[in-house]
């Protein structure tokens, strides 16, 4: 038997922000990955402040904001890369309207750190009525971050390419590991477990492209009009994603792919090329909250899930305050605690 403080099982950016809080804190630990490609992993990984529909912000913006750039330069001291793109949001304005709401918004103090008042337009796209950029945003380097963590985790044998299977969970005993607590970052899968059936999670589906641009665009921003467009490498773009709480299929949506190259028709004037077509499943809440405690009966099982589009802020973030309930004992916010569901 190997005894480890804890089990963590997941694939994406719950599993993955909580295994950096066990490695930063020096807790032994294993993680038991599906070994499948999880809606984190083909997320957009933008990190963005603001809900560009209505330039507002929302709940704990610039506390995640500060995470993140706290915690990837944590990442980086045993991976050797940080993997935060400093890569600012360009919003297209639709209209002078817009254009005059940014402004008279970025007078407001909850607003203003976001809102940049100077106004861009931008080569080879149509922007009219210019783009706001909005200071402070980024973007993840989603392949680099799942690769180098990955990379840490296997040569340190601290990564299990096998899905678990619960019917083997005993107490404090999985096969041939005993441990104090099980933390489980399942996203949509929490579906399947058996632990945790009162849990209140919805597929929010996404579909994006990945596209060659017969003129690229420089130099390179992020771009926003309705979905978000920027480089993955010298020859390939993203655009996306879309939002279909209604769509359950697990298979990719024609209309939705339609949708997006209608989409970047609308300011990219120039031929493109649709190389791929990918989806994947969100897991949300009603309440846009993340979900974290333990179980009544079972006080070591854990839940880490409902990050939702916001995955990486939120995922960032509260894997701490987990870490911090567990070991330390701090209260969990009411608005994320698990007993919200369970009262």
């Amino acid at each position: 038997m190997k005894n480890v403080d804890y089990i963590i099982v997941g694939d994406g950016y719950a599993a993955f922000f909580f295994a950096h809080q066990l490695i930063l804190n020096h807790k032994s630990f294993v993680l038991f990955s599906a070994n499948q490609t999880s809606a984190s992993e083909v997320s957009a990984g933008i990190v963005n402040p603001l809900v560009l529909k209505k330039f507002t912000t929302f709940w704990l913006a610039a506390e995640q904001i500060e995470s993140l750039v706290t915690t990837m330069s944590e990442i980086e001291a045993y991976t050797g890369q940080n993997y935060l793109i400093h890569e600012n949001i360009h919003r297209i304005f639709h209209d002078q309207s817009e254009k005059d709401l940014w402004t008279a918004k970025t007078e407001t103090e909850e607003l203003k750190p976001f809102l940049n008042p100077e106004f861009e337009t931008l080569d080879t796209i149509s922007n009219p009525f210019g783009t706001g950029k909005v200071d402070h945003s980024a973007r993840l380097d989603v392949n680099g971050f799942f690769k180098g963590i990955s990379t840490y985790l296997e040569k340190h044998d601290l990564l299990v390419n096998e899905k678990l299977n619960y019917a083997e969970i005993n107490d404090s005993t999985y096969k041939d590991f005993t441990f104090k607590n099980m933390v489980f970052c399942e996203g949509m899968g929490v579906t399947s477990n058996p632990y945790f059936t009162d849990i209140q999670v919805i597929a929010n589906k996404g579909h994006h492209l990945k596209v060659k641009l017969a003129k690229t665009i420089s130099p390179q921003y992020t771009i926003k009009k309705k979905h978000f467009l920027f480089p993955l490498n010298e020859e390939l773009y993203y655009y996306g994603g879309t939002y279909d709480p209604n769509e359950r299929a697990n298979e990719i949506d024609d209309f939705k792919t339609e949708e997006l190259k209608e989409g970047l028709a609308a300011f990219y004037s120039h031929d493109f090329e649709v190389v791929e077509v990918n989806y994947g499943f969100r897991p949300t809440v009603k309440d846009r909250r993340p979900i974290l405690g333990n179980l009544a009966d079972h006080q070591n099982y854990y839940i880490f899930n409902g990050l939702g589009a916001r995955g990486i802020l939120n995922g960032c973030y509260f894997s701490k305050e987990l870490y911090d309930h567990i070991e330390n004992d701090k209260e969990l916010m009411k608005e994320v605690d698990l007993k919200r569901f369970t009262k």
